[in-house]
């Protein structure tokens, strides 16, 4: 008897960069199979080098995380500017433009 196949979408994102591949997959597939098949590794060597986070919908996962059918396998990249940081920046730049001290 046949397994049933998954249908999995792996993503990754940069700065003028959009890779986004669909693949198909064998029932009781992981994470770590979906991006292997998706060849993303491949096209971009600056995400394996980088041993990058993933996650299914915006939700962090481990690489042997099993996958269903329609899941979005997204690899991050890793934050440039501690989010903390950016806020403190910003609104100083606000405080400035409105003449507060």
């Amino acid at each position: 008897m046949d397994r049933p196949e998954l249908r999995v979408t792996v993503v990754y994102c940069a700065p003028g960069c959009e890779d986004l591949t669909e693949v198909t997959l064998a029932d009781g597939a992981t994470v770590a199979d979906a991006i292997g098949a998706s060849g993303v590794l491949v096209r971009r060597p600056e995400v394996a080098a980088g041993s990058p986070e993933v996650g299914i919908w915006g939700r962090s996962c481990a690489l042997t995380q099993v996958v269903q059918d329609g899941d979005r396998v997204e690899l991050y990249r890793p934050l440039t500017v501690d989010p903390k940081e950016a806020r403190r920046v910003r609104a100083e730049v606000r405080r400035r433009r409105s003449g507060r001290r």
